[in-house]
């Protein structure tokens, strides 16, 4: 497994965007507290026309622009998100067909929360370091859902990447990988149900704090490593206080944090946003950093992966598809109202 990692990587989100006090006044909140307390400024909003199956594509067409690998030698592909358009019909088929990878390949949704994109890159882990395929693809994207007035409404967004994992002309290698899980009810949505519910407080203790702080602990004394070790660190980001204070309590700094932070800019994109981190600070990495990774997902879990950027980076072609500065570089504010429209919470009657 040691030689297993990510050849290719690819993101997109929505431009988009709605600010917390566009929100707030809607429900005679004051949105620009709730932005603060969230550490949020704005979040992402897909367009009438996007979802998570196109998001994935993007996500994934501009990680195949970026390396010369065949699609044709692609054998697995895995989306993993908690908003797949379809009850029964895999979003994964259509994102194949669009980077025109060949039939002969295994295919699955993925569904963990907010960590069903880093569990469909363990699979890919496996697929590969196994020698089952050549190469495989693992994605992150979601276009969240929040209840009109509910708190998760100044939060949800939607975004994604997508990540080649193979063994050859890897820029990062996958050197380990932990994860932590128990039967945590946080966060849920049950089937037919439009939006989720969740436990409020109940979310950060014995949820987030728990698994991502055991996930974290666990890889740490895996590998004999510490926090000082590493160049960057990603967490998973529902908003911006948990993964300021989560990095603290494991001992890492806010240096090491801060590229990987893109929540006070776009929000939770929930199984997209470890995926997104991961992007943006592999934007910037140069060989010989190491990256410390861990994901979220309600229900509960946690995924934690430790990664050496390899000397292959420096001749990598970053600049052949957006960057994730790039993405947020250009957004376009819309009113509450345009936001409902485009989230579907008014409905236009059918004939």
């Amino acid at each position: 497994m040691k030689d297993v990692g990510v050849v290719s990587y690819g993101a997109y989100v929505p431009h988009f965007r709605i600010v917390p006090e566009e929100i707030g006044k809607v429900w005679g909140v004051d949105g620009k507290a709730m932005g603060k307390g969230l550490m949020i400024s704005s979040k992402s909003v897909p367009a009438p026309d996007e979802d998570t199956i196109t998001i994935a594509v993007e996500a994934a067409r501009n990680m195949m622009r970026r390396c010369a690998v065949d699609p044709k030698d692609i054998g697995a592909l895995y989306v993993g998100s908690e908003s797949h358009p379809y009850a029964v019909k895999p979003s994964g088929t259509i994102v194949a067909e669009a980077i025109e990878a060949a039939p002969d390949l295994t295919v699955a949704d993925f569904e963990f929360a907010c960590k069903a994109g880093t569990a469909a890159i363990q699979a890919c882990m496996g697929l590969v370091g196994g020698g089952l395929v050549k190469y495989a693809v693992a994605i992150g994207a979601d276009t969240s859902q929040g209840a009109p007035g509910d708190a998760l409404e100044y939060s949800a967004s939607a975004g994604g990447a997508a990540f080649l994992i193979g063994a050859q002309d890897v820029i990062a290698t996958m050197d380990n990988t932990y994860s932590y899980t128990t039967d945590t009810p946080d966060f849920w949505r049950r089937e037919g149900q439009r939006y989720p519910r969740h436990g409020g407080r109940f979310t950060g203790e014995p949820a987030y704090f728990r698994h991502v702080m055991s996930g974290g602990k666990g890889l740490l004394e895996r590998t004999g490593m510490s926090p000082e070790d590493y160049t960057y660190a990603v967490f998973h980001q529902p908003n911006g206080k948990f993964p300021t204070r989560v990095a603290k309590q494991l001992g890492f700094s806010p240096e090491q944090t801060k590229a990987g932070l893109l929540v006070p800019q776009i929000g939770n994109t929930y199984s997209g946003a470890v995926p997104l981190g991961l992007a943006a600070v592999l934007d910037e990495a140069e060989p010989g950093d190491r990256i410390f990774a861990v994901a979220y997902g309600s229900g509960a879990g946690s995924d934690a992966f430790d990664i050496t950027v390899t000397d292959e980076m420096a001749t990598f072609r970053r600049d052949a598809s957006p960057t994730m500065n790039e993405l947020m570089a250009s957004p376009k504010y819309i009113d509450y109202a345009t936001y409902a429209k485009f989230k579907g919470k008014i409905a236009k009657e059918r004939d």
